[in-house]
């Protein structure tokens, strides 16, 4: 972002913002816009809260509150059903295309230092941080188009199965944007709230984000050096063990199958040792070298009728602290694998 259009928007928010509590009481809000937050008793109670618990100014969240505008897209994609989750046949033709593989091809190549760096760091492999970029935004084209502010507003006031888990992450990004000098009416982010090319939640953006570019600022949107920092350090924070396997195949013995697949839970087992695992006749399909931490057992539909079946490592689950589902840590293993062969 241009920090001339910051400043121009920072203005008009001080001088707008102060009429705000008053005039949206007074008049019928566009319907186009969204219906305004300002006037609402719990909206105020919010503002005064994070005001006393952060020390932001009480006039400026009521303002920045007041120009927030409820989405009712954002509540119904939040609240459609999902009648019977994918298998992973139908979920990840996507995600491996052609055109994601070479995509993630040209990201790496044009982002190779930053990614050198990053690996040197924290021990992230680079394919893995291309990976993850890739499924998030497919590299940077798609990173949402709501104002971040009106998807937290929407659901921390308006979507009470998660309101408080929102109004957390609405207050994270409230003092995000004082932190990194951002007036928070502008950034736009994904239905959720995630920002950026790695699509972090403001608190992630806040506890893991880092700037890898050395300007003294963290852009998620525009520096992928940034972009390449910040996901490897979340991983790294998250346990990532540098040279450690994320899956293998799995050999399951014929005698013991029926009561080994009857342990998995939608798709994964519980983590238990190699050691354990031996004993129920489950091990690595191939020689590889033994891990203290306990692993777990992951399946993954080929076809309707088939499926194939993996011994989950820790930086498996690590990936799954991303986005906790055994799909998407799937996808990005085996995108990261296709990127790294066609380079």
């Amino acid at each position: 972002m241009r920090r001339s259009k910051l400043v121009v928007t920072i203005a008009f928010a001080l001088v707008a913002g102060g009429l705000a509590l008053d005039v949206f009481a007074q008049r019928t809000p566009d319907p186009k816009r969204g219906v305004p937050y300002g006037p609402r008793d719990d909206v105020r109670a919010f503002a005064a809260e994070v005001a006393a618990e952060t020390g932001l100014d009480r006039r400026s969240v009521e303002r920045w509150l007041a120009a927030a505008r409820f989405q009712p897209q954002i509540v119904t994609l939040m609240s459609k059903p999902i009648v019977e989750p994918p298998k992973w046949f139908e979920y990840a033709p996507p995600f491996l295309s052609a055109d994601r593989i070479a995509g993630g091809v040209a990201w790496w190549r044009a982002n190779e230092d930053a990614l050198e760096r990053a690996e040197a760091r924290w021990g992230v492999p680079p394919e893995i941080v291309v990976a993850i970029v890739g499924i998030e935004t497919s590299y940077g084209r798609l990173t949402g188009s709501f104002r971040v502010i009106d998807a937290l507003a929407t659901l921390a006031f308006d979507y009470p199965r998660r309101a408080t888990f929102f109004r957390g992450e609405l207050k994270e990004f409230l003092l995000l944007s004082g932190e990194q000098g951002f007036t928070p009416l502008v950034p736009k982010g994904s239905f959720a709230g995630a920002m950026g090319v790695p699509q972090f939640m403001p608190g992630s953006f806040r506890r893991y984000a880092v700037d890898f570019d050395g300007d003294a600022r963290i852009d998620l949107w525009g520096s992928a050096a940034d972009v390449v920092g910040s996901v490897a350090n979340y991983l790294a924070r998250h346990d990532w063990q540098p040279g450690g396997r994320t899956i293998v195949p799995a050999a399951i013995a014929d005698e013991h199958r029926d009561a080994v697949l009857r342990r998995l839970d939608g798709g994964t087992s519980e983590r238990r040792p190699l050691e354990a695992w031996a004993g129920d006749g489950v091990g690595p399909a191939a020689l590889v070298e033994p891990v203290d931490e306990p692993v777990g057992l992951l399946m993954l539909e080929e076809s309707p009728s088939d499926a194939s079946y993996w011994i989950a490592y820790p930086n498996f689950y690590v990936i799954t602290r991303y986005n906790r589902s055994r799909l998407y840590a799937s996808a990005v293993i085996n995108l990261a694998e296709a990127i790294r062969a066609a380079r």
